[in-house]
């Protein structure tokens, strides 16, 4: 796998959430999705996005967790990208 062409891949997912507001990414808690996106290259790459609490204990704040693998033995393995929101709208730790 092409581990720089995967991460772009999976950035642009993120993207597409970041711009969601944290209550529509409150409505996606525990939901998985999986779907595939072809790069420039050729390459299927599947992504799993999911949104949870980032401190069950809290639920509070949200994190979101893309993974993208083409298939192969990445995807015992796959590259994984998140971020954290509060439900101001701010994005923690960044």
């Amino acid at each position: 796998m092409d581990k720089v062409e995967a991460k772009l891949i999976l950035e642009q997912e993120l993207l597409r959430y970041r711009k969601r507001s944290y209550d529509e990414l409150l409505s996606l808690i525990d939901h998985s999705e999986t779907f595939l996106r072809s790069s420039p290259s050729g390459t299927n790459y599947q992504i799993q996005m999911k949104v949870f609490f980032d401190n069950i204990n809290a639920q509070r704040d949200l994190r979101v967790m893309g993974a993208v693998d083409d298939g192969g033995w990445r995807a015992f393995i796959p590259l994984c990208e998140d971020f954290i929101i509060a439900p101001d709208g701010s994005f923690v730790d960044e």
